[in-house]
């Protein structure tokens, strides 16, 4: 292996000081001619030189990394926006740690301390969105001399930059599309007993029926948290009702109810129509390919970098929440339904 060439040995070379071949690495202003400024990168071209990021951070006071947290790495849409952010974190100049907190908001909490302690210019927050768990990050987040996105799920008192999208309109959406093929009976299987996002998606569901003059029945509303086990469970609801549709607001729910209905040898449209959420799931089907409501991903990172890189150059500049809307990806899992 070979020995890193240093900006000593650079300055040798060119007969400059290393202070000034510094300079003229880092790009920082400086009284050096161009020959040279010329020869300098030259040299360090030639010998493959490759910059100390921890000691550039003790001069500029930036590590050029930015840090992510997110509940569940294994989901489908949060593997999606960690990878879209990444790329536009790196076409930045700025490399993205990537930590996961289970869903957890003690685990919030000291994944924040950690990449702050590491000294990351910057957070993006995606939080546990049980509303009633997150007092001790919102306090720590008022005195975070860090700055920080929140992204997809947000806390509500918080005034700080942030990019969601409408997951009330997402919920309205899907369930809009179900009454208007002729579904009256609808299911809805969600995360509302834990989760802020799901609640507003519930919130949809039942502005849509309201709509159309039909009343909710609790029967047809199914508990479900985001994982494929719990949606199986859930599942057993649908089975046990009179509904011809089902919106699954989630994939991973979509999922396992999909198993479920395919253990009871029942398919998709046939049998029941289904609108699912995140349509993040579609080439792991081998039913029907899903409806969902679709959250533009790389809309989201492309918002959330933009939010941090406008904080970062104007740290006095008042925050901003932008809120996206989904839209609906038609595929073959409804069927008209005719009485």
């Amino acid at each position: 292996m070979a020995n890193k060439v240093t900006l000593k040995q650079i300055a040798q070379e060119v007969g400059l000081s290393p202070a000034s071949v510094s300079l003229v690495l880092n790009n920082r202003p400086c009284r050096i001619s161009e020959e040279n400024r010329r020869r300098i990168k030259e040299v360090a071209k030639r010998e493959h030189y490759i910059p100390n990021q921890i000691a550039r951070s003790l001069v500029t006071r930036q590590s050029k990394t930015f840090g992510l947290i997110v509940p569940n790495i294994e989901s489908r849409f949060f593997s999606s926006l960690a990878k879209n952010l990444e790329q536009r974190c790196r076409a930045q100049g700025y490399a993205l740690f990537i930590t996961n907190s289970d869903g957890s908001p003690e685990n919030d909490l000291d994944l924040v301390n950690l990449l702050v302690t590491r000294g990351v210019d910057g957070l993006f927050l995606v939080v546990e969105d049980d509303d009633s768990d997150n007092g001790a990050l919102a306090d720590e987040l008022l005195r975070l001399p860090t700055p920080y996105v929140m992204v997809d799920r947000v806390v509500d008192e918080l005034d700080c930059n942030k990019v969601l999208f409408d997951h009330e309109q997402g919920g309205y959406m899907a369930t809009r599309y179900l009454l208007d093929q002729g579904h009256r009976r609808i299911a809805c299987i969600v995360n509302a007993a834990k989760s802020v996002t799901g609640r507003k998606r519930l919130a949809g569901y039942r502005r849509a029926l309201d709509e159309a003059g039909i009343a909710l029945d609790p029967v047809l509303v199914l508990e479900s948290e985001y994982y494929i086990a719990s949606a199986y469970a859930a599942a057993e609801g649908v089975l046990a009702s009179d509904a011809t549709a089902v919106f699954a607001s989630s994939d991973n729910i979509a999922l396992g109810l999909l198993k479920r209905l395919h253990e009871a040898g029942l398919r998709i449209p046939v049998d029941y129509s289904v609108v699912s959420y995140d349509n993040s799931a579609a080439d792991a089907l081998f039913e029907s390919a899903l409806t969902s409501v679709d959250q533009n991903v790389a809309e989201l990172a492309e918002h959330a970098i933009g939010l941090m890189m406008r904080q970062l150059a104007d740290p006095a500049a008042d925050p901003i929440e932008i809120l996206l809307t989904p839209h609906l990806e038609v595929q073959g899992s409804v069927a008209l339904h005719r009485e």
